[in-house]
């Protein structure tokens, strides 16, 4: 009989969380538990409707994430089975035209905004095996990736936003931060 580890669901940072501020470390093979960390990590994206996850996220400021762009694959094919744990990501080009996306988070339940972001991106990164891969990525893949990059570089997509359109949201994030807000998902504010 094998056994199957029970998959374990972590509670999303929300908006305020000061982990959603820093930025991340890079991490080595060793670090610990990794792979059941990565497996956990999908499975907390999956059962929260995401379509990618960052460590900090889930509390752990680490350069990694994972991303599942297939929901995007209506719209543009080369999203379907984009699954990919991206670990120590560095994006070195971004060019393109800057594409409007209504965007969302599960850091910042409830708020979805027109993020400018740019068409094609370059980037390095290591697998879940510490394989080094260099990509070009564009379109829907490339979106979900600068989203994800970003909370590694203690950004979220409200960061993106016009100054209007943040001093108008700036009541509903101070009030995120503040523990006022709905989700469908389990979720946490540490400061």
């Amino acid at each position: 009989m094998t056994y199957r580890r029970k998959k374990m669901i972590y509670p999303i940072y929300v908006y305020g969380s000061s982990v959603l501020r820093q930025v991340s470390e890079d991490i080595t093979p060793d670090y610990p538990e990794l792979k059941n960390f990565i497996e956990d990590m999908f499975a907390t994206m999956y059962e929260t409707d995401g379509v990618g996850l960052a460590a900090p996220q889930v509390g752990r400021a680490i350069r990694l994430f994972v991303v599942d762009a297939t929901p995007f694959a209506k719209n543009d094919p080369a999203a379907y089975g984009f699954k990919r744990t991206f670990i120590n990501a560095r994006i070195y080009e971004r060019s393109g035209e800057l594409v409007p996306f209504n965007e969302g988070c599960l850091s910042v339940p409830g708020i979805h905004e027109d993020v400018m972001r740019h068409e094609t991106i370059k980037i390095r990164y290591m697998d879940e095996n510490f394989v080094e891969h260099d990509e070009e990525l564009t379109g829907a893949v490339a979106r979900v990736v600068q989203h994800e990059y970003d909370h590694l570089e203690g950004m979220v997509f409200t960061d993106h936003l016009q100054p209007l359109r943040k001093n108008l949201l700036r009541g509903k994030l101070a009030a995120m931060a503040r523990g006022n807000f709905k989700a469908a998902y389990r979720c946490k504010i540490v400061k």
